[in-house]
């Protein structure tokens, strides 16, 4: 016999632990395979059957046990290819003989030991204990690997806690290789992951510090008051907006799912919160790319020798009421209502606006060019999923941070940047606090900034490894995020003051709120700089790479939950994924050429107001009620714990549970008790009735998802009545393990008692090779014979 064999049996700690013999459960033995039994191999011995038929034995290399985290498989196969008799097993050695229906035991954390005729299941750490004493290591805690018997006690240290080596990524698809169809909906599917932690926090921060920082929140601040535009928006990212990312972030990749999937698991009671997530993305998607058309439009104009928002030569576009330093210096009379040579080429040039949405004019085909660049650009981004999106990543999310610093030091030296920090900082009138639309804003900006309540940070987080650790992608995120709003608001704010200093205009009467307001502060910023053609063509590319980044997020949390919800569809009938974001780029570009006729600008705003203020307040309180309150706050501790070894802190869960949807409710009965219709130019312009039941409409469809979807569950949900079907859906339909009661743990085959029965099988060591040459002439003594009585018997035939 071997002598590390025979160590193993001669260990006088084995009979302590009552380890006699190794016993699982199959539906049927393992075939025969004549294979030799060389090397370090142990051999399985079946017991006999009940009715005495004797078995054969199996020899199976010494890696019995689960793979370890050293051997993983390249394409990851769920539980459900496993119990059909998919042949590809999740072994990467090809010494293991095993059939699928022996498959669970191999990859289960835990083993069946018999003792005196009792099986028993063994934990991991019972295992652990067990197998360390008798000379077995280990790989993690989890995975067993059954090894030699170390030669000394750093060796026995190495086999209990090796080094973990970094996982091999899967290049499959994003989509899971499984089929979506029966019991198996539930377990989490192998996804792509990202090949980094940078790339997942670059993804995140290149989605937060978009357009929805440097476009959105200069625009929304001016309109909401300037200075007194902080205290509801820091409340209302303090106690609401960083606790509902740390929760995306925590049942994204707890999940694996996107948000319609994740939710209705958790949930499925209110599933229908993340379709509307879904909704919202995608219509935010349709007037995101028109920014990135503007971009594109102004980053061509900026080639120009003379750039065209400079002056009020122009007599295409500038009017008698143009205004700028030149003329001031001339002492020429101010008009009653000037416009900066930025305002007209914006409004008379570019959009060739009309007077209000009543009056939707011609379509503005230059632009319509433009939209298809910024569309062919996203498709191109985001093709192959994450893969060729996070290698863009890593220069569109971090050049805009060089330009800002660069535009901000020269903002903080214009004449008049004072007057416009004054602004930004000090609050002017405290009686806008009463305000409804102040506090949706403040609520709606901390959403769009962080990209919560979209689903895009769910549907980010569901390709991350499933022990990564979210609270510091929270902070990082949130911090960044925080930082550059600052940032931002500063520089926007320094170029307003010295608007109003060459208009002799107050601050609040300077400039006239809206989208377009990026584009009217910012050239006027980069016409004071030096070489103004290369910094125009530097901000307005950094403009079009935050506009990607958004994108890539928005159109991505589509995409996702699309092949989540009809996995079996896309595959047979679109096979490949670059044809499904084909479609949805097709799709949303259609959507979006109503924000570019002449009154598309007056579109633009009421769809940003009604699908990303007010309808994103709605899903962010339906989506904290559905996990923190139906699916409970203590399963969502347990399962943050089992991923990251750490309890979520008090801070967050009371934000979770009572700040965050009173908060939401809060501004919710504000807007009833004191609502304000949308306008336009400071006021100057009021949206009319039909146009505010366009928003309102649209609001409604995309709420309507969540009644209606509770109403289909409800009626699919298993029970004799309806109370009894309503209690189904309150319940979590989420994989459970009937073994330790995880979620996500090696035990991922639910062993039902009718489809395996007993059949132990023993563990024995090698034969002695003295043995084997006797077993060897034994055989060829049994075939001689066997031949002479097959001789003897012809020749009897012959001689009759």
């Amino acid at each position: 016999m071997d002598s590390q064999s025979n160590a193993l049996y001669d260990n006088p700690t084995f009979s302590k632990y009552g380890i006699n013999e190794l016993s699982f459960t199959a539906k049927n033995s393992p075939r025969a395979m004549r294979k030799s039994p060389s090397g370090k191999k142990f051999v399985i011995l079946p017991a006999e059957r009940e009715d005495g038929s004797a078995t054969t034995t199996t020899v199976v290399s010494p890696f019995l046990s689960p793979s370890s985290s050293f051997a993983k498989s390249r394409y990851h196969h769920s539980a459900k290819s496993l119990r059909t008799g998919d042949p590809s097993l999740t072994f990467s050695s090809p010494n293991v003989l095993l059939s699928p229906q022996l498959a669970h035991l191999v990859r289960s954390g835990s083993y069946v030991f018999t003792d005196a005729g009792t099986a028993r299941i063994f934990s991991d750490a019972s295992s652990v204990r067990s197998l360390a004493s008798i000379g077995m290591g280990s790989t993690d805690g989890r995975r067993m690997v059954i090894r030699k018997v170390p030669n000394s006690p750093s060796e026995l240290l190495n086999y209990i806690s090796p080094p973990t080596p970094p996982e091999e990524i899967y290049e499959n698809e994003s989509y899971d290789i499984s089929n979506d169809d029966g019991d198996y909906d539930n377990i989490k599917p192998r996804r792509q992951y990202w090949s980094s932690k940078m790339h997942f926090v670059l993804a995140c921060i290149g989605y937060s510090v978009g357009l929805s920082n440097v476009f959105r929140f200069p625009y929304i601040m001016f309109k909401s008051g300037g200075g007194v535009f902080l205290l509801p928006y820091f409340i209302t990212l303090l106690f609401v907006g960083i606790p509902i990312l740390f929760l995306e972030l925590a049942i994204g990749q707890f999940t694996g799912r996107g948000p319609i999937k994740t939710l209705g698991q958790l949930s499925p009671l209110l599933k229908g919160t993340g379709v509307a997530s879904v909704i919202v993305s995608f219509l935010m998607s349709t007037y995101y790319s028109v920014i990135i058309a503007y971009s594109i439009f102004y980053f061509f104009t900026s080639f120009r020798s003379d750039l065209p928002w400079t002056n009020c030569e122009n007599p295409r576009w500038n009017t008698p009421d143009c205004w700028n330093m030149e003329k001031l210096k001339l002492n020429l009379t101010r008009p009653n209502n000037p416009q900066t040579p930025a305002e007209e080429f914006f409004q008379n040039k570019m959009l060739k606006m009309s007077n209000g949405i009543e009056f939707p004019g011609a379509m503005r085909w230059d632009l319509v060019a433009c939209l298809i660049c910024a569309w062919i650009l996203v498709y191109f981004a985001i093709w192959k999923s994450i893969k060729s999106s996070t290698k863009i990543r890593y220069f569109t999310a971090s050049f805009p941070f060089v330009l800002i610093a660069i535009f901000l030091g020269r903002a903080l030296t214009l004449e008049g940047a004072e007057k416009g920090l004054q602004f930004f900082f000090r609050p002017i009138d405290w009686s806008q606090l009463k305000n409804s639309n102040v506090w949706i804003n403040a609520a709606g900006q901390s959403f769009n900034s962080l990209g919560i309540a979209f689903g895009s940070m769910i549907s980010f987080a569901s390709y991350n490894k499933y022990n990564n650790n979210i609270l510091h992608d929270t902070i990082a995120v949130s911090s960044v995020n925080f930082i550059t709003s600052m940032l931002v608001g500063i520089f926007s704010f320094a170029v307003i003051g010295n608007i109003a200093f060459e208009k002799g205009l107050s601050i609040d009467k300077v400039i006239e709120d809206g989208p377009g307001l990026v584009f009217i502060i910012y050239p006027q910023a980069l016409a004071r700089m030096p070489a103004p053609q290369l910094w125009s063509v530097l901000f307005f590319f950094m403009l079009l790479c935050l506009g990607l980044n958004s994108q890539f997020a928005i159109v991505e949390v589509v995409v996702t939950s699309i092949q989540d919800g009809f996995p079996n569809y896309i595959k047979t009938k679109l096979v490949y994924h670059e044809l499904l974001v084909l479609i949805i780029c097709v799709v949303a570009f259609f959507f979006g050429l109503p924000n570019i006729i002449q009154a598309g600008i007056y579109f633009f705003q009421l769809i940003d107001h009604y699908v990303a203020s007010v309808t994103i307040l709605f899903v962010a309180f339906f989506e904290i009620v559905a996990v923190a309150w139906l699916y409970d706050i203590k399963r969502l501790r347990k399962n943050i714990k089992e991923m990251t070894s750490k309890n979520p802190s008090v801070y967050i869960r009371f934000c979770w549970v009572i700040t965050a949807p009173f908060i939401l409710l809060a501004i919710f009965f504000l807007a009833l008790w004191n609502y304000q219709p949308l306008t336009y130019q400071n006021g100057t312009y009021e949206y009319p009735q039909w146009a505010h039941w366009i928003g309102w409409s649209i609001t409604g469809v995309v709420l309507s998802c969540i009644p209606a979807f509770a109403i289909f569950n409800i009626y699919r949900a298993e029970g004799e009545n309806l109370i009894a079907k309503f209690k189904h859906t309150l319940k979590p339909n989420i994989y459970e393990c009937k073994i330790c009661h995880e979620h996500h743990c090696d035990h991922d085959i639910n062993v039902q008692e009718d489809d395996f029965h007993l059949f132990p099988i023993t563990l024995q060591p090698p034969p002695k090779k003295q043995s084997l040459k006797e077993n060897g002439t034994k055989e060829n003594n049994d075939e001689k014979v066997k031949e002479n009585e097959i001789l003897n018997a012809e020749s009897s035939k012959s001689q009759n």
